[in-house]
C-alpha cells in the first residue's frame, strides 16, 4: 500500500509575510543610512527571500536531495513540511539537535538584533566622534557580527543548498564592507583609530576581552 504524499509548501502569502517581517525587523534595529547600509541591509533580505522560499514556498533543496537518492532518502514523506527540516532527516531528532534549532537559534537571534540594535545606538549618539565605549570596546562591527548571527541561527534553523552558498559569499561581503569602513576610519582619524585597531578585534571579542568584561559583572 502506498504511502499518501504530502505536500507542505506552496505557501506563498506566508513566504512574502517572513520576508516583510523580517526586513522590517532589521530595518527597525539596524536603520540605514549610508549606502554601504543600504547595501548591507539588502544582501541580508536576498538571503530572507532564498531562505523562505525554500521553507514555505519551493523546496529546490529537497526536490534535489530526494531525486538524487531516490529510495535512499532518509524521509518517507520529504516534501511534508515536518519533513523539510534537513539536520534533523539525516540526523534525526537528538536532544542535542532539537535545541540546537529551537530555542537555539531564536536565542541567536535576539542576540543577533540586540548587538545590531545596542551598536546602532551607541554610534549614531556619538555624533561623529570616534567611539570606543560599550560594545564598541569588545569589537570594531558589531552590526555585521550581528548580520553573521543572524546568518548562523538560519542556517541552522532551516539549512539549504542555496543559502549555504550564498552565505559564506554574504560574509565575504560584510568582511570587504568592514574592511572599506576602517579605510575610511582611519583618514578620519587618524592614529586615535589606528591604535583602537591593535586593541580590538573586528567582529568577534578576544578572550582578553571577554575575561575583562566579566570581571566586571562580579566585582
Amino acid at each position: 500500500m502506498d504511502h499518501p504524499t504530502i505536500y507542505g509548501y506552496g505557501l506563498w502569502p506566508v513566504v512574502i509575510g517572513n520576508v516583510l517581517f523580517m526586513s522590517f525587523l532589521l530595518f527597525s534595529v539596524f536603520r540605514p543610512r549610508t549606502k554601504t547600509d543600504w547595501k548591507s541591509i539588502g544582501a541580508l533580505s536576498a538571503f530572507f527571500v532564498a531562505l523562505f522560499t525554500e521553507m514555505f514556498g519551493f523546496p529546490f533543496t529537497i526536490y534535489l536531495l530526494s531525486s538524487w537518492l531516490g529510495k535512499k532518502y532518509p524521509a518517507v514523506d520529504p516534501f511534508s513540511h515536518n519533513n523539510g527540516h534537513l539536520l534533523k532527516v539525516f540526523f534525526g531528532e537528538s536532544p542535542l539537535i532539537s535545541f540546537a534549532v529551537h530555542p537555539g537559534t531564536d536565542i541567536l537571534l535576539i542576540l543577533a538584533l540586540v548587538i545590531i540594535s545596542v551598536g546602532w545606538r551607541k554610534i549614531h549618539s556619538g555624533r561623529g566622534e570616534l567611539v570606543t565605549e560599550g560594545i564598541y570596546k569588545y569589537i570594531r562591527h558589531p552590526q555585521y557580527t550581528g548580520f553573521f548571527l543572524i546568518i548562523i541561527s538560519f542556517l541552522v534553523q532551516w539549512p539549504t543548498l542555496v543559502t549555504l552558498i550564498m552565505a559564506p559569499v554574504l560574509v565575504c561581503m560584510y568582511r570587504y564592507l568592514a574592511r572599506k569602513e576602517e579605510q575610511q576610519l582611519l583618514e578620519l582619524f587618524g592614529e586615535n583609530y589606528r591604535q583602537y585597531m591593535r586593541t580590538t578585534n573586528r567582529f568577534f571579542p578576544s578572550v582578553a576581552s571577554l575575561r575583562d568584561w566579566l570581571s566586571t559583572l562580579f566585582r
